[in-house]
């Protein structure tokens, strides 16, 4: 069950990413073609105004269809209508004009010869592949060709719709955080709140509600009790805790190592924050982790940090891990991956939301569109580094499910 709700978490993550692009393209006038709650093909779908809304068969994260990403291309048409082409040679006539208008840059007059493409290809008989392929080429570069293409908006809205898809993780996190310490995630107290269940806590009898006031007949503080705890050396704890008004004694029981820290396996209750407070101290706490991931990817290009890059595997384990603890530790975590996906996502390497912002910029600066070879050029480097890190997480989340 925990898997579960650690796999509906990521795919809600990728939503919020999504709807993030979806309403900031549509408040620039960019109006996207689809948006989907989950990925296609579709279970359901409806269309209004102009847009394909619909719930898709793969039911994790979401999928927003923005027109026109890419200035289009006589090379798209072999792509689209080469199978088509094949079988019926008639359709090369329509799509000689549309090449070369393309070629020559004359968008508007390309928009003109769409039109008998669309008609020989709404009135040939195809193969099913070739067909759909064909429809889809007609879509797409009638999409790039629209007025309210992305590659013909100012670079301003181009860089707003993209920013906005890790933006919407980054508040996200934000209000996460903010609404753990508003809640009780501020200054921790000496009360437990949980146990984590098959933990030495457990084991040693430990309960919600107490109040632990010594360790191993030292008095304690909430500050000093993790402390106290990872600082045994594994060595047999004995805790005194008030509970419904007696004092118990529990233990001596050894606290487990958990990624090179002793722990007995409990959270201490924790007092709430005023909204301003607790505000701030969201941000510093993003401030903080994105400062450690920037620094981790930067210890990437040394060779070090790699143990600390996790993929998809690693990452629903450790929130898996998380929902066990409770409700309160699962929201930290999801947080803490929503901030993480959003600082990815701006890395500056296309096929990732950083490398479109980057070259949108470029192409702004320099008032003239970068030239497809070096996109799909740059793209193969980007996509390169994704895999490479994906299979080094991987890697890493086979070594830790192992052990």
């Amino acid at each position: 069950m925990s898997i579960l709700v650690s796999i509906v978490g990521l795919g809600f993550l990728i939503l919020i990413h999504e709807a993030g692009h979806f309403f900031v393209a549509r408040a620039v006038g960019m109006n996207p073609r689809k948006f989907y709650v989950g990925f296609p093909p579709a279970l359901a779908k409806t269309t209004r105004n102009g847009i394909e809304y619909g719930i898709g068969t793969i039911p994790l994260g979401g999928y927003v269809k923005i027109p026109g990403m890419h200035r289009p291309a006589a090379a798209d048409l072999d792509v689209h209508f080469g199978r088509a082409v094949d079988e019926r040679p008639s359709l090369r006539r329509p799509l000689e004009e549309l090449r070369d208008r393309l070629d020559e840059a004359d968008y508007a007059g390309a928009r003109e010869a769409l039109g008998p493409v669309r008609a020989a290809v709404d009135a040939t008989t195809l193969s099913h592949p070739a067909q759909r392929s064909a429809e889809r080429g007609v879509t797409d570069v009638g999409d790039a060709l629209a007025p309210d293409a992305y590659w013909r908006a100012k670079t301003w809205k181009r860089v707003a719709v993209i920013f906005a898809g890790p933006g919407a993780n980054l508040v996200l996190a934000v209000v996460l955080f903010a609404l753990l310490f508003l809640s009780g995630g501020g200054k921790a107290t000496s009360v437990v709140a949980e146990v984590v269940p098959e933990s030495p806590a457990a084991a040693m009898g430990l309960q919600a509600d107490d109040r632990i006031v010594s360790i191993d007949g030292a008095t304690v503080d909430a500050d000093q009790i993790a402390q106290r705890i990872s600082g045994s050396g594994g060595e047999p704890l004995t805790v005194t805790v008030v509970r419904a008004g007696e004092t118990v004694k529990l233990g001596p029981t050894e606290p487990a190592e958990t990624d090179g820290v002793f722990r007995l396996g409990f959270v201490l209750r924790g007092e709430g924050l005023g909204p301003a407070e607790s505000t701030w101290q969201a941000i510093r706490v993003t401030g903080i982790v994105t400062k450690e991931i920037g620094a981790t990817i930067a210890r990437l290009v040394t060779g070090d940090g790699r143990e600390q890059i996790a993929s998809p595997v690693g990452i629903v384990q450790g929130s898996s891990q998380a929902v066990e603890q409770g409700i309160e530790s699962y929201l930290w975590v999801l947080g803490l991956i929503s901030l993480s996906l959003a600082l990815l996502n701006l890395l500056p390497l296309l096929p990732l939301d950083g490398g479109h912002i980057a070259f949108s910029l470029v192409e702004g600066i320099r008032r003239k569109a970068v030239a497809r070879e070096v996109y799909e050029r740059v793209s193969v480097v980007g996509i390169a580094v994704v895999l490479l890190l994906f299979f080094i997480g991987l890697s890493n989340d086979i070594g830790r499910l192992g052990n």
